[in-house]
């Protein structure tokens, strides 16, 4: 994959770096980060990490061996698009998905080892423990405390164009370099989101290509570069980023493996904030403005202040889904929801 114009990323500040002593201390400091980390060497000692040092090709090999007789899923891009996963012309994918045995897709990437307009290829947020067998247990999270979704992302050299994520992440560059570039929630407003239902791998992305990006198109893009920061990850490095930080991912070698944990801190049983926004669209953004400004205070009273004013009036037993959600309430809330997108 051809490097992008420099300039872009050589102005940008620096991923702060952090040191970790051990898995205690790792967890002290993803308590107390309020923005992204680096963590270099994180996880120098996986079997993964270490058959990178051999070649792409032994990181392979040890893959296949652990691989459970299933297909895999893969994204499979058009050559000449710099490796770019995005919308075609159309706002259809750029890239068509294949399933196959994993051995048979990883022939693809010997095939076109050292092509200039090799075709992109990306496995994408495949479960590690569904889809390997010890391969998790091999390569142990360094934040299983925090029983976190483990995912492996699998691709030659790819772009992820800028998005964010819900849960907190640590990202564990296994095989090959990653360059990821950061930008806090607000820059939302400056990077040009694209469709919200229509996205190339389920969440909000960027229109901005980075390696080339277009600020008479995008003028604002120019600000949210004051916020930008980078970092590239080599071999054992890892990466925190906060919720709904935004995130551009590139695979810079012709081989990249990754590694990364999701989690949240709010119990399992609560909704998806993205499920309530497009609810939100759905019932309210569409309403004369004096009847949104209603409704504005009401989330605000509900929702986003929920001050104890909201159920001081109201006896204990009786507060219902005002009270703190449980298993229970919140299996209510859903049953009514079902019950009235249903009719």
């Amino acid at each position: 994959m051809a490097e992008a114009d420099p300039s872009i990323f050589a102005s940008m500040r620096h991923i702060e770096e952090r040191e970790v002593s051990d898995a205690s201390a790792l967890a002290e400091l993803l308590d107390q980060a309020t923005g992204p980390f680096v963590v270099r060497g994180l996880v120098r000692d996986w079997p993964l990490v270490q058959a990178s040092k051999v070649s792409p090709r032994a990181a392979r090999q040890y893959l296949i061996e652990r691989a459970r007789p299933v297909p895999f899923t893969v994204s499979l891009g058009q050559p000449g698009r710099d490796g770019r996963l995005f919308y075609d012309d159309d706002f259809g994918m750029n890239f068509q998905t294949a399933k196959g045995k994993l051995a048979d897709i990883f022939r693809g990437f010997d095939d076109n080892e050292g092509r200039s307009d090799a075709p992109a290829i990306y496995l994408t947020s495949v479960d590690m423990r569904s889809f390997f067998h010890n391969l998790a247990e091999e390569n142990l999270s360094p934040v299983l405390d925090r029983a976190p979704l483990e995912r492996i992302w699998i691709g030659n050299a790819t772009r992820v164009a800028a998005h964010n994520d819900v849960p907190r992440n640590l990202a564990c560059c296994a095989v090959g370099r990653r360059r990821f570039t950061v930008f806090p929630p607000e820059q939302y407003k400056n990077l040009y989101l694209g469709p919200i239902e229509n996205t190339p791998a389920g969440r909000t992305v960027s229109m901005v290509d980075f390696h080339a990006p277009d600020l008479t198109a995008y003028p604002r893009f120019s600000e949210a570069l004051e916020h930008a920061q980078v970092t590239e990850l080599e071999p054992g490095d890892a990466i925190y980023i906060p919720s709904m930080w935004w995130h551009h991912v590139e695979g810079l070698d012709a081989f990249n493996i990754l590694v990364n944990y999701w989690w949240r801190d709010t119990p399992a049983f609560l909704g998806h904030p993205q499920e309530a926004l497009n609810h939100a669209i759905l019932a309210l953004r569409d309403m004369p403005d004096a009847e949104k400004a209603i409704w504005r205070e009401l989330f605000d009273h509900y929702v986003f202040d929920a001050g104890p004013e909201v159920t001081e009036h109201i006896p204990e037993p009786a507060r219902g889904i005002l009270a703190p959600l449980t298993p229970e309430t919140a299996g209510q809330i859903r049953a009514f929801l079902l019950r009235t997108l249903n009719r």
